[in-house]
This record gives C-alpha cells, structure tokens and sequence, in this order.
C-alpha cells in the first residue's frame, strides 16, 4: 500500500479543484492506498508568504511531502498556469522534494484555452523538484464538475472517465495494481 499526498492548491474554501481531488481520493483509497489530504489553503498565510521554513505547519507540511510515496497535485488555472497559493507552498519545500516520487498533476479551470498549463507551467516545476515520475495530468473544466448538496461532487461522463484512466495509470505507477471492481 502506498501513501499518497493529495495536494489541493486552489485558495477557495468552496474550491471544486478540492472537491474533485477529495472524489478522486476515495478511488484510490478502494485501491489500497493511504491517502492523506493536504489543502494549502489551511496552512498559515503569514508563513507562507513570509517563507517562515520553521513554522510548525510547514514543517509538517514538508514532513508530508517525504513521507509520501506519491502526490496528486491540484491546482485551478489562473493566467494559464498554476495558483500562486500552490508556489508559495512549493517554494518552501526543499529542491528536491519529489525526489523518487510519482506524481499525478491535476488543474481545473473555466476554459479549455488553459489545457496545456499542466504541461507549460506544472509538470516544468514539478521535474525540478526531483520528480521520479510524472504520470499523464488531467485538465477537467469548470462546467464539469457539479457539486452536489451534501458537499460531494459529480463529475461528467467523459471527463469521469478520462480522470478514473489517469487515476488508475497513476496508482499502477506506485507499484499498486488497481483493482476496478471496488474502486468503481
């Protein structure tokens, strides 16, 4: 069983980039995964934007990150390219953070016109940081996904589908076969 750190980036307590990662979380915890939450909107703005490296939240933030076999990174798009919230936590982070780790980069936005941000601002980042692997991203739009009553999300037929292929590349990436029947 791999540990998998699911990172939202996007600063909106009402995000669907969040929402969507949680509803992806849970197929790979049916996986056999330990996922572990992580939306940095939570983390302490002063010591983000202050680069306190000692703050007791970074530290834990950054102790997440190594014990992490793999992480899915969300973001919105915002200027085509991933949220400042999300580099203001990746710049406190040691170089090579990702060193030996698969990742999964995932964005959400409200036009296709910002698909490529995974590949021209995103993945760019993440190899920097020592990635072992980056797996094929996703973008999903906005209109997509549907937040339903109870907090949950619904995603849409095509775009559902596209996500659960990259989820499940992903999750054979870690070395976990995936196992369809329960993840569905």
């Amino acid at each position: 069983m791999a540990t998998v750190l699911s990172l939202s980036g996007s600063p909106s307590a009402t995000s669907r980039t969040a929402r969507l990662l949680r509803h992806l979380d849970a197929r790979l915890t049916a996986q056999g995964h330990h996922v572990v939450p992580l939306d940095v909107r939570t983390l302490p703005a002063a010591a983000l934007l202050g680069a306190d490296f000692s703050h007791p939240a970074i530290v834990r933030a950054k102790a997440l990150v190594e014990q992490a076999d793999g992480l899915v990174v969300g973001t919105p798009v915002y200027k085509a390219a991933y949220s400042g919230l999300l580099k203001s936590l990746l710049d406190l982070l040691p170089q090579y953070a990702l060193a030996g780790k698969t990742v999964l980069p995932l964005a959400t936005g409200g036009t296709s016109a910002h698909v490529l941000a995974i590949d021209y601002a995103l993945r760019p980042v993440l190899s920097s940081m020592g990635a072992a692997h980056i797996v094929q991203g996703w973008f999903t739009l906005d209109k997509d996904i549907t937040v339903e009553p109870d907090g949950g999300v619904s995603v849409a037929a095509g775009a559902a589908e596209a996500l659960e292929q990259v989820v499940d590349q992903f999750s054979a990436a870690l070395g976990h076969p995936t196992v369809l029947a329960a993840a569905s």
